[in-house]
């Protein structure tokens, strides 16, 4: 993906820690002040944030409609308006978010001149029917589709979409990494290992993980290339996943996407 034949700044990602596992992550170009929040759910900590480091904030972009996503952007708006900072507010087309003025859809791609940097725009349905992703090059912004060694619950979408969607990311470059909006990925891992346990490459995850949580440091991003390797959503190809969930449900299953669909019903009662 080009930057409009431009040369790409470069740019750093930093987590504004929300609510109890909320990561509200905050790109900011280094070679300016300005900068975007992505679903920024609590509108105090982020207005601490922009002040404590000096920070203009010229953009929000919203992956879809929970309020752990959206509460904070009318007041992230007003405080803008007040220090008169044009804003603009990105949301799903297929999603009703107040305060959203610019609606994006699936390979849309929109260039931010304050930030200099160029975002490719992912439909990924299933947790909600509009939900969005946003991608900076090798960055991607995938809200509650994709965790760390799990995937998001099924709200009003099917548990099609979300298998589709999942499959989408999977097809990333392997290098792309994975910023989503929660810190459950020692709960993903318990259940992964009780799905998947002789997987080599997940229990030495969980150590590392488990080592960082304890220090209370963040395990996100993770990349495409470690969860092609660790999450069970992403690997219902596998015949020791498909054997364990047709265990669990006492089923058998067709195809990835039926042990998908039992895998997350399985999870969702973990």
């Amino acid at each position: 993906m080009t930057n409009l034949n431009q040369e790409t700044p470069s740019f750093v990602v930093k987590a504004i820690k929300a609510f109890n596992d909320n990561y509200i992550w905050c790109i900011h170009s280094t070679n300016s002040s300005h900068v975007a929040l992505v679903d920024p759910g609590d509108a105090d900590c982020c207005i601490q944030y922009l002040k404590d480091n000096n920070l203009q904030l010229s953009t929000i972009l919203i992956t879809h409609r929970h309020s752990d996503h959206v509460g904070g952007v009318k007041s992230l708006v007003n405080f803008c308006n007040e220090n008169n900072w044009p804003i603009a507010v990105y949301g799903p087309t297929k999603e009703a978010i107040k305060y959203s003025n610019i609606q994006v859809k699936h390979n849309d791609k929109f260039y931010i001149e304050a930030l200099a940097l160029e975002f490719f725009v992912l439909d990924i349905p299933g947790h909600t029917l509009g939900h969005i992703a946003y991608l900076i090059n090798d960055d991607l912004f995938c809200g509650d589709t994709l965790f760390s060694a799990g995937c998001g619950r099924i709200f009003d979408g099917t548990s099609e979409m979300l298998f589709n969607s999942l499959k989408l990311l999977a097809n990333l470059p392997e290098k792309t990494r994975v910023y989503c909006a929660h810190e459950y990925t020692l709960a993903n891992l318990a259940f992964a290992l009780t799905v998947d346990p002789s997987n080599e490459e997940l229990i030495n995850y969980y150590n590392n993980v488990k080592k960082l949580r304890d220090k209370n440091q963040s395990s996100i991003p993770s990349s495409i290339c470690i969860e092609k390797k660790i999450n069970p959503f992403l690997r219902c190809f596998d015949h020791n996943i498909k054997q364990s969930v047709i265990t669990y449900s006492n089923n058998s299953l067709d195809d990835e996407l039926a042990t998908f669909t039992e895998l997350r019903k399985w999870k969702d009662n973990f």
